[in-house]
């Protein structure tokens, strides 16, 4: 990049922020925002926690969508002047700055733009995201407890909160089962691109001869709904069962059969929550969570032909992996809807999904955008 091409950025980066406002209704968010304020400051809604909690929600989903806005202007703007000192100066220190400023700018403009596909009714939500075990025993509830930490991780790095609702151990090492609530805004607009199954391959930890092994687990992803979401769940249409909580909780939750699992009757859907103290607590849980997931049904239902996520829920073992994970005999992260891939395997582990989400993100506005 020489300092003409850096001109032009700068030149043309003058008119971007209009350009961005427009796709993103800059001025409609800001407006909107004015108005929580004021509404906020009504004292008939303190005595409301659900509307206040509503509101609270839309107004961070709002702040932060203008805050990204506004840093990336900044730095645009900060950009475009350093680069009219650097010119007056011929400082080609400043040059080189201005030059990696703008690499990065370059970079975020394109995950902003990319975020104009996170409209739909639900990926504004928090997220419930379960993960199974599959093929493989004992190395697969390894391999569960590993992609846990990932999505541990990943949350973290992202600010988003979480709390493990339910967990299964497994009878070696590692999880059977478990089901994270991760909190934040556009959690399920991000993490829906997680659902399907997952394939590692490594040298095995757990075989004395350390042969290479091949381990496959799922991971589901649905939003969490509010509630006053219209889902009716009659109570003869279920099935609740008690039963001792696993693993870490607390001396009380251990020793009492705390835990329940919750079957709907009429589509199969199966929840479980063990997080709470009390076996209430965790029915009251239990119960929103299957209302999200009768919800996730009926919008699959009403978008069957758009809903990509269909095609995505296949058999825990080979050939229906959507990513594979191979750590020997070469390292290599490959998603195989979008051929996204990358040798950083640790990174990866270690959170970094980012590259994998928009790469998905990004395949579905260019599918949204084919001709029929």
């Amino acid at each position: 990049m020489n300092l003409q091409t850096l001109k032009n950025v700068s030149t043309n980066s003058k008119a971007s922020p209009r350009s961005f406002g427009g796709i993103f209704d800059l001025d409609k968010k800001k407006k909107r925002l004015d108005e929580l304020a004021i509404q906020a400051e009504n004292p008939a809604l303190w005595g409301k926690p659900d509307e206040m909690q509503k509101l609270n929600k839309e107004k961070s989903l709002l702040e932060k969508a203008v805050g990204e806005f506004d840093s990336f202007t900044g730095r645009l703007s900060d950009a475009s002047v350093l680069l009219e000192m650097a010119n007056e100066a011929t400082d080609e220190a400043s040059f080189i700055e201005v030059k990696s400023e703008v690499a990065s700018l370059e970079k975020l403009s394109q995950e902003l733009e990319l975020k104009r596909v996170l409209n739909g009714e639900l990926d504004g939500n928090s997220t419930y995201l379960s993960i199974n075990s599959g093929a493989g025993g004992t190395e697969s509830c390894d391999w569960a407890e590993m992609l846990l930490r990932m999505y541990t991780r990943y949350a973290d790095k992202h600010g988003y909160k979480v709390q493990v609702i339910e967990m299964t151990e497994g009878e070696g090492a590692g999880i059977k089962s478990c089901t994270l609530l991760i909190e934040g805004p556009y959690a399920y607009g991000y993490l829906k691109a997680e659902s399907g199954v997952h394939r590692l391959v490594r040298i095995s930890p757990f075989d004395s001869n350390a042969r290479r092994h091949t381990s496959f687990s799922s991971v589901f992803a649905w939003a969490e709904v509010d509630d006053d979401i219209n889902i009716e769940v009659r109570p003869e249409d279920l099935k609740v069962d008690t039963y001792r909580a696993s693993g870490a909780g607390g001396q009380h939750v251990n020793r009492t059969d705390s835990a329940v699992r919750m079957t709907h009757i009429p589509t199969g859907v199966i929840v479980s929550c063990q997080v709470e103290r009390s076996q209430i607590q965790n029915r009251e849980k239990a119960l929103k969570m299957l209302k999200a997931k009768l919800y996730e049904l009926e919008v699959e239902k009403r978008n069957a032909e758009k809903d990509a996520m269909n095609s995505q829920k296949k058999a825990n073992e080979w050939g229906s992996q959507i990513r594979s994970y191979v750590m020997h005999p070469y390292q290599m992260v490959k998603d195989h809807r979008t051929d996204f891939e990358t040798n950083q395997v640790d990174d990866v582990m270690d959170g970094d999904l980012d590259g994998f989400i928009m790469a998905y993100l990004k395949e579905q506005v260019n599918q949204e955008v084919k001709p029929s």
